[in-house]
């Protein structure tokens, strides 16, 4: 049995039942299974994907993206989904460390491709929408497929996804979630949102991050529900859906949620299909809650990682939800705790860190042992996000991952862009935090020590950093100063940079 073998039972039960919606056209659970084994069956005899082969994907949201998945786990191949917000500079090192045998790549994102033949030069281009040179198109590719498509060797315990995650030393790592991790969090989303194959889904996160993935989208295929799949989110095309097309679930990060809430139809868009609406990827501010209760919608909040694929921690539907700001009880299939820094579990009420371990979590870093060994310990994956346990059970966030910034649901470490700032020969030593944004929620700003003799040119820093780095992970602002606070040992504090730098965003003073 593979995750496939879920695709395949519910078109032997349901074979005309709408698995997806995209763009005004319908896959039905008979049509997408057929798909899933074309995908498989050219990948095998046209390439000669084997087990463990990684093949990456960048694209934006269609349902070929959930085929392509679904047929990697026929073949006992693993996924690679590329976020395409990244900078090419990135999404090459990505390539590099996962050394895919094929790339299957949207025309939109095309600008990779004379760096990949040089750097990676073995390879293999399909194109999407589009015949790349030396490569292939999707359609035609699909069509000279030959053979079962399947690999008598794969199986649950056969790893499926690689989804990169930016590393606290300023590098992507790759974590790496087996077939059964997915079915399992299938089995937790369905407890958590009481998921039946009645319900029906609108995604509009994109499938390169887990969530958008298998909070809900994975889950409900599983069990013969329908998803609707938008290609990128904006609000007015999500308002529209919720009027006209009337899914039952949706999952959204907090800036995605605010944007609705702002968007001209949001008062006049009918919200009366919907169960509930998930939400996570950051702390929810109260009033983004207020205003979908308001509207008679339920709000679930969810906690967890890439790392635990990622559903941990969560609200049920039908539950208790009266405790606002809590995350939840741990998972139907997973333990949760809160820990100290020796790893022991501490009393209730007790700050610490919190840990998950269960069939869900990650089985390693791609080709790091190293960070392997610093992130599991006897099954239990450190989080590095701290919290409390309530008398009741119940998760309480207090705190993220040390420095990272979430900004419009995108994680930002700071190691990676003080990396790219480092680099620049005018710095001679930076640190960036994140920056309250009542937008975004978070946006990165750097404070730089520069160089004897060197131009405080703030606009060339930017541009520096823009070129290596994906938009939304630039600083804001630039700011030059003469020292940074520090440890006894010298490092740089950064809890204090971010304390000092909004008291001085607040007075208008940076000293």
């Amino acid at each position: 049995m593979t995750l496939c073998t879920l695709i395949e039972r519910n078109a032997q039960f349901s074979p005309n039942k709408a698995a997806i919606h995209f763009e005004g056209q319908t896959l039905s659970y008979a049509a997408f299974n057929r798909r899933i084994e074309h995908v498989a069956r050219a990948l095998r005899s046209q390439l000669g994907v084997e087990k463990g082969d990684r093949i990456a994907i960048l694209s934006l949201n269609r349902p070929d993206y959930l085929a392509l998945l679904y047929a990697c786990a026929r073949l006992g191949a693993i996924l690679v989904p590329l976020n395409s917000r990244l900078a090419v500079a990135e999404q090459l090192f990505i390539l590099s460390n996962a050394t895919p045998k094929v790339l299957v790549l949207e025309r939109a994102f095309k600008q990779l491709l004379p760096t990949l033949r040089e750097q990676l030069p073995n390879t293999f281009v399909v194109g999407l929408n589009f015949s790349p040179l030396g490569g292939s198109k999707w359609d035609g590719l699909l069509e000279r497929g030959r053979g079962d498509g399947r690999d008598p060797n794969a199986d649950l315990s056969s790893p499926l996804l690689i989804v990169y995650t930016s590393g606290t030393t300023g590098r992507p790592k790759g974590a790496v979630l087996r077939q059964e991790a997915l079915l399992w969090n299938g089995v937790m989303s369905q407890h958590m949102h009481d998921l039946t194959s009645a319900d029906h889904i609108l995604t509009v996160l994109p499938l390169f991050h887990v969530g958008g993935l298998n909070i809900q989208t994975t889950p409900a295929l599983h069990h013969g529900a329908t998803v609707s799949i938008h290609a990128r989110f904006t609000p007015e095309d999500v308002l529209a859906a919720l009027d006209r097309d009337r899914p039952t679930l949706a999952l959204l990060v907090p800036t995605m949620i605010r944007a609705l809430t702002e968007c001209y139809a949001w008062s006049t868009t009918d919200l009366s299909s919907l169960k509930a609406i998930s939400t996570g990827s950051a702390m929810v501010p109260s009033d983004l809650i207020r205003r979908l209760v308001d509207r008679g919608v339920t709000v679930l909040q969810v906690y967890g990682a890439t790392e635990t694929c990622p559903i941990a921690i969560y609200m049920r539907l039908g539950g208790d939800l009266s405790r606002e700001g809590s995350t939840g009880l741990p998972g139907l299939c997973c333990e949760a705790a809160i820990i100290d820094e020796s790893g022991n579990k501490l009393p209730r009420g007790l700050p610490g860190e919190i840990a998950v371990r269960g069939p869900n979590i990650f089985s390693e870093y791609w080709g790091n042992d190293q960070a392997t060994r610093e992130a599991l310990c006897d099954g239990w994956y450190c989080t590095g996000d701290i919290g409390r346990r309530d008398t009741d059970g119940y998760f309480w966030v207090h705190d993220r991952k040390k420095n990272m910034i979430i900004s419009g649901g995108e994680n930002i470490y700071p190691a990676e862009v003080e990396r790219v700032l480092a680099q620049h020969p005018d710095v001679a030593e930076c640190a960036v935090v994140g920056r309250a944004h009542s937008r975004w929620g978070e946006v990165p700003v750097a404070y730089v020590i520069a160089r004897p003799g060197a131009r405080n040119d703030a606009d060339l820093l930017t541009a520096h950093v823009q070129s290596q780095l994906a938009r939304f992970k630039t600083p804001r602002e630039i700011i030059f100063t003469q020292e940074l606070p520090r440890t006894a040992l010298g490092k740089i504090q950064h809890f204090m940079l971010k304390e000092f730098d909004a008291c001085s965003a607040r007075d208008g003073s940076r000293n």
